[in-house]
C-alpha cells in the first residue's frame, strides 16, 4: 500500500478509537417517579419569536429526563411530572442551547420561557438580525466572520435568475443575462469568474460543497441559482483559509447558505412588465418544509431571454434519541437566451473595418444556456454525552450544462454532464471548560464527463439561425478526488486570551483522460498540508478596549486539469494554487453599534487571473499578493439597522508583466480584481401607513481589466502598446424594497427596484475576423488552431440594467 493510504488509515483509525471511546460516556437515564404536577411555556428566539420544533429536556434528580418537541407556536407542555426542581433545557439547531431552573409544588403547575440568546458558529435557523462581532468558537473560528439574517437583507434578483441575497460588501457579476450562473466577489480577489470563493449550504453541520472544478465555463463556478431565496435563514462569510472545514476553492473567502427548518404556508407572485414567477412554500410538520418556484421572462436587457427556470427545496429534521438528522434536496432546471458581452467604449476602428456590428446588448443573438442539476444531502449529529458529539454527512448531486456564447472569436458550446459524491466525519469533544477538540475526515469526487468545448462561426445576419462548421477545441474526462483529514483544538489562556490551531492534509487524486489527444491525458496525486492559527485577546468587561484578533492560514485552489502538458512530467507545476493569508480583525461594541477593521495579506505561488473564453483555461500570471482593508459599522434599532461597508484592496503580480510574461522592474497590478467596494444597507419596519423598507446602495470602483487596448498607440507602432493598461467604468447599484401588509398580516403587497449603472462581468476580449476559427486552419497557436485575431483588446462588459417590480404574497393560516 502507498504510504500516503498508510498515513490515512493510520489517522481513521484514531479518530474512530476516540469517538469509541466517547460513546462508552453516554449518561444512564433515572427510573421515574410517581407524576402530580405540570410544567408548560413557550420557546422564543432572541426576538421574542416563537421557535418550533425545539426540544425541550426537563431533569430533575428525582425523577427520569422528559423530552418534548414545541409546536408551530413555539409552545411545549410536560402535563405530568412529580414535584420538585427541574432544570429545562431548550435546544434548535443554529442556537446556543437555553437553560432555566422550575421549582414545582406538589399539584401546581408553572409556565416558564426559554429564550435563545444567541446564535452557534453555523445556523441552521437564525431569526436574529445579524451577528457581526461574532463569538467564534471551534467550526467557525473566524474572527472577520460575518452572519447576516436573511429578514435584513435584499433579494440580489427578485423574481429573476441570479444569486438570491445581494451579500452587503460582496458584489454580484455574471458575464451575461439569461439564467447563467452569477459569482459573488470580494476586494481584490483575481479572476473574471470569483472562482476562488468557496460556496456551501448548511446542512445540520454539514457544510455542503457548491463549487464546480473543472466546470465547461470556468474552473470553480459556484452557482447558488437554484436555491429559493424565501428558504434562506442566514448566509455567513468568513476568510477560507482559517478554518481547517473549509478546503478547495476557499482560497480567498468562504460564504455559507443557512436554510430554515420552517416555512409557513405562503404563495407569492412576482411579476414586471417583462418577467412573471410563482413561489410558494410549506411545512407539512414543524421540522420539515418545502418550497417550490417557476419563472418565465424576458430579462430587463434589450435583447430577449425567453427563459424558463424550475426549482424545488426541501428539507426535514429528524430526531431519534441521540441522533438529529437533517435532510435537503435540491432540484433545478433553467434554459433561456444568454444576451452576451458586448464592447463598453463602442468597437475599435479595426474591428468595425472587419465587420463588427452592435446587436441588442449582445455580438452574437445565438447565445443560449441550459442547466439542470439535482442534489440530496443526509447529516447526523449524534450525541455521544453531555460534551461530545460525532457529525456523519453524505451528498449525492448531478449537473449537466450546455452554453453557447460568443466572445469575439465566434460562437462555442461549453458542455458537460457531472456527478458529484461526498462523506464527511467531524468529531467535536468540549474536554474542558476552556478546550474543545475537533477531528474530522472528508472525502469528495467530482467526475465531469465530457467537458467539451466546440467551436461554430461568426453570426451571420442574413442567417441567424446558422451555426457553422463545427471544430471540436477540448474533450476530456476529468475526476478530482480530494481525500481530507483535519484536526484543530480551541481553548482559553486565562480570561483575556483565546487560541485556535489547526491542522489540514489533503491528498488530492487528479485525472485528465483526453479525449482528442489521448496521449496528453495524465494522473496525479498530489499533498497538501494547510496549517491554521488565530489568537485573539478579548478585553472582558472593559468598556473601552477592543476585542483584538491575529490570524494565519494556507489554502488551496485546484487547477483546471484539461490544461494538459504543463501539468504532466517530471518538470511540470502542480496543478494546485497555493497561497498564505494573514489577517489583523480589532472591533467593539459601543452600546448597539458594532464596529469591526480587517486588515489582510494575501501572497500566492501561481495566479490565474483570466480564463480565456474561447478555450476554456486559464491564463497562468505568476506570483501574485493582495492586500486589503475592510472596515463595518453596524448600528442596530428598535425596528430595524443600519450598515456601512468599506473595502479596499490592492492585487498585484510579484515578477511579471501580464502580457508579454517577461520579468518587471516592479510590481504590475492583476487584472479584473477590483479594488474598491462601498456599501450601505438599511431596514426599517414601522414607517407611517404600516409601510416595511429595506435598501441598499453599492459602489464598485473603476478597476484595471487587461492590457493593450491603445489603439492609437498600437497603429502608430508604440512597442509598449500592448502592456498599456485597459480600464473599465466604475459600477453603482441602488436596491429598494418596500412592503405593506394588509388583512392582519395575511397579505403584503410589495415594490422591488434597482437603479443601476455600469457593466457586469467587465473583462477584455479579442475580436478575429470571420473564418479565424474553421477546420484545418493554422494559426499562431498550434493548439487552438487560432489565425491572428486583433491584437488591440476591447473593454467589454454587460450593461447593468433599471428595473422595477411588483410582488403579491399571501399567508395561509393563522
Amino acid at each position: 500500500m502507498p504510504v500516503h493510504g498508510q498515513r490515512c488509515l493510520l489517522r481513521f483509525g484514531l479518530f474512530l478509537t476516540l469517538a469509541g471511546a466517547a460513546w462508552a460516556d453516554a449518561p444512564a437515564a433515572v427510573p421515574e417517579a410517581p407524576s402530580t404536577s405540570a410544567i408548560r411555556g413557550t420557546v422564543t428566539d432572541p426576538q421574542g419569536k416563537p421557535v418550533a420544533g425545539a426540544k425541550v429536556t426537563a431533569e430533575s434528580h428525582a425523577a427520569r429526563t422528559r423530552e418534548v418537541l414545541s409546536n408551530s407556536e413555539g409552545r411545549f407542555s410536560f402535563p405530568s411530572l412529580p414535584p420538585g426542581e427541574y432544570k429545562l433545557t431548550g435546544s434548535a439547531p443554529g442556537f446556543a442551547n437555553a437553560t432555566r431552573t422550575v421549582a414545582i409544588a406538589d399539584g401546581a403547575a408553572q409556565t416558564a420561557i426559554l429564550q435563545f440568546d444567541r446564535l452557534t458558529s453555523h445556523s441552521d435557523t437564525v431569526a436574529v438580525t445579524a451577528d457581526y462581532v461574532a463569538v467564534t468558537d471551534v467550526e467557525s473560528p473566524d474572527a472577520a466572520m460575518k452572519v447576516y439574517a436573511s429578514e435584513d437583507l435584499l433579494d440580489a434578483n427578485p423574481g429573476r435568475p441570479g444569486a438570491p441575497i445581494s451579500l452587503p460588501g460582496y458584489p454580484i457579476e455574471t458575464a451575461s443575462g439569461g439564467i447563467k450562473a452569477p459569482q459573488y466577489f470580494a476586494p481584490g480577489v483575481a479572476g473574471d469568474h470569483g472562482e476562488t470563493i468557496a460556496m456551501f449550504i448548511q446542512v445540520g453541520s454539514y457544510l455542503l460543497p457548491n463549487n464546480l472544478s473543472a466546470n465547461a465555463h470556468g474552473n470553480g463556478y459556484a452557482d447558488p441559482n437554484f436555491l429559493i431565496s424565501e428558504a434562506i435563514e442566514s448566509v455567513q462569510v468568513d476568510g477560507g483559509a482559517f478554518n481547517v472545514r473549509e478546503g478547495n476553492h476557499a482560497l480567498n473567502l468562504a460564504s455559507t447558505y443557512g436554510l430554515r427548518s420552517h416555512l409557513d404556508p405562503f404563495l407569492t407572485l412576482t411579476s414586471d412588465d417583462r418577467d412573471v414567477t410563482l413561489t410558494a412554500g410549506m411545512s407539512p410538520s414543524a421540522t420539515s418544509w418545502v418550497a417550490v418556484e417557476g419563472s418565465y421572462g424576458n430579462g430587463f436587457l434589450d435583447e430577449l431571454e425567453h427563459r424558463k427556470q424550475f426549482k424545488i427545496n426541501f428539507g426535514r429534521v429528524f430526531r431519534a434519541g441521540d441522533h438529529t438528522l437533517t435532510s435537503l434536496g435540491i432540484g433545478y432546471y433553467g434554459v433561456g437566451h444568454v444576451p452576451g458581452l458586448s464592447p463598453i467604449y463602442g468597437f475599435n476602428s479595426v474591428d468595425t473595418a472587419a465587420g463588427f456590428k452592435q446587436y441588442p446588448d449582445t455580438i452574437d443573438p445565438r447565445g443560449k444556456d441550459q442547466t439542470q442539476t439535482t442534489m440530496l444531502a443526509l447529516n447526523d449529529v449524534w450525541k455521544l454525552g453531555e460534551h461530545q458529539e460525532l457529525q456523519l454527512s453524505g451528498f449525492f448531486r448531478t449537473y449537466n450544462l450546455s452554453l453557447y456564447s460568443d466572445f469575439g472569436l465566434g460562437l462555442i458550446r461549453q458542455s458537460e454532464f457531472r456527478t458529484v459524491a461526498g462523506g464527511s466525519a467531524a468529531y467535536v469533544n468540549h474536554l474542558t471548560k476552556h478546550f474543545t477538540l475537533l477531528a474530522g475526515l472528508d472525502y469528495e469526487r467530482e467526475a465531469p464527463r465530457r467537458d467539451d468545448l466546440d467551436h461554430y462561426d461568426f453570426y451571420n445576419p442574413a442567417d441567424p439561425n446558422y451555426y457553422g462548421p463545427f471544430t471540436r477545441i477540448l474533450g476530456a474526462n476529468v475526476t478530482i478526488a480530494p481525500l481530507t483529514q483535519y484536526i484543530a483544538g480551541q481553548g482559553d489562556l486565562g480570561k483575556h486570551l483565546r487560541y485556535y490551531l489547526g491542522w489540514r492534509h489533503d491528498d488530492i487524486s487528479m485525472d485528465q483522460d483526453n479525449l482528442l489527444t489521448p496521449a496528453s491525458s495524465w494522473s496525479k496525486w498530489v499533498g497538501v498540508d494547510s496549517p491554521k492559527a488565530t489568537i485573539s485577546f478579548l478585553p472582558g468587561n472593559s468598556p473601552y478596549a477592543p476585542t483584538i484578533s491575529a490570524s494565519f492560514g494556507k489554502s488551496y485552489f485546484t487547477e483546471d486539469p484539461r490544461a494538459g502538458a504543463e501539468f504532466n512530467g517530471p518538470t511540470s507545476m502542480l496543478p494546485v494554487e497555493q497561497a498564505r493569508l494573514y489577517q489583523l480583525v480589532v472591533s467593539k461594541t459601543f452600546h448597539r453599534t458594532d464596529v469591526k477593521l480587517t486588515l489582510g495579506h494575501e501572497t500566492q505561488n501561481a495566479e490565474y487571473g483570466k480564463i480565456d473564453s474561447d478555450q476554456g483555461l486559464m491564463f497562468p500570471l505568476g506570483p501574485g499578493r493582495i492586500r486589503y482593508l475592510a472596515a463595518t459599522v453596524r448600528h442596530s434599532f428598535s425596528n430595524g439597522s443600519l450598515q456601512a461597508t468599506f473595502e479596499q484592496a490592492d492585487a498585484r503580480l510579484t515578477n511579471t508583466y501580464p502580457t508579454t510574461g517577461e520579468p518587471g522592474d516592479g510590481f504590475s497590478i492583476i487584472p479584473e480584481a477590483p479594488r474598491l467596494i462601498g456599501d450601505i444597507v438599511g431596514t426599517y419596519r414601522k414607517l407611517p401607513f404600516h409601510l416595511e423598507v429595506k435598501a441598499e446602495f453599492e459602489y464598485v470602483g473603476r478597476k484595471v481589466v487587461g492590457n493593450g487596448c491603445n489603439e492609437a498607440s498600437y497603429l502608430s507602432g508604440d512597442p509598449n502598446a500592448l502592456n498599456y493598461y485597459c480600464l473599465g467604468v466604475p459600477n453603482s447599484e441602488f436596491r429598494l424594497a418596500v412592503a405593506r401588509p394588509f388583512l392582519e398580516g395575511r397579505l403584503t403587497v410589495g415594490v422591488n427596484a434597482m437603479i443601476a449603472r455600469g457593466y457586469t462581468g467587465q473583462t477584455t476580449e479579442n475580436f478575429g475576423a470571420a473564418g479565424t476559427y474553421a477546420p484545418g486552419a493554422v494559426g499562431v497557436d498550434p493548439i487552438t488552431k487560432l489565425v491572428p485575431a486583433n491584437p488591440v483588446n476591447e473593454v467589454v462588459g454587460v450593461r447593468l440594467p433599471s428595473y422595477a417590480s411588483l410582488n403579491f404574497t399571501y399567508r395561509f393560516g393563522r
